[in-house]
């Protein structure tokens, strides 16, 4: 696996703990909703996750990661479909997919 590669993987990484840092303080879907600082910092940092995770796979096919085309079809909805965001797919984005790739993740840049 390339160095650029890694750094993706670590960009990855990097954008689900913010994620999970940002969200810890809105616990429930509701509260979740409420916190429109919470939401404009998580969105943002799917954003980046989908630009790293569009630039790794092309990067590195022989290693893919699950949902490909899924994240990056979200990642476009995210930055140019901004006022139409579906607060309840983020919130199940951030609960049943990130751990997901976070684990791929990790798995690939121990390697």
């Amino acid at each position: 696996m390339t160095e650029q590669a890694k750094k993706y993987l670590s960009d990855i990484l990097a954008a689900i703990g913010l994620v999970e840092e940002f969200s810890k303080d809105s616990p429930t879907f509701p509260s979740y909703q409420a916190d429109l600082k919470t939401k404009s910092a998580v969105e943002r940092q799917l954003e980046i996750l989908g630009e790293a995770v569009n630039k790794y796979s092309k990067e590195t096919p022989e290693f893919p990661l699950s949902n490909v085309p899924r994240i990056i079809s979200f990642r476009n909805r995210l930055a140019h479909n901004y006022d139409n965001v579906d607060d309840a797919i983020v919130w199940a984005v951030m609960k049943e997919h990130l751990p997901v790739l976070k684990q791929e993740a990790t798995e690939y840049l121990e390697k």
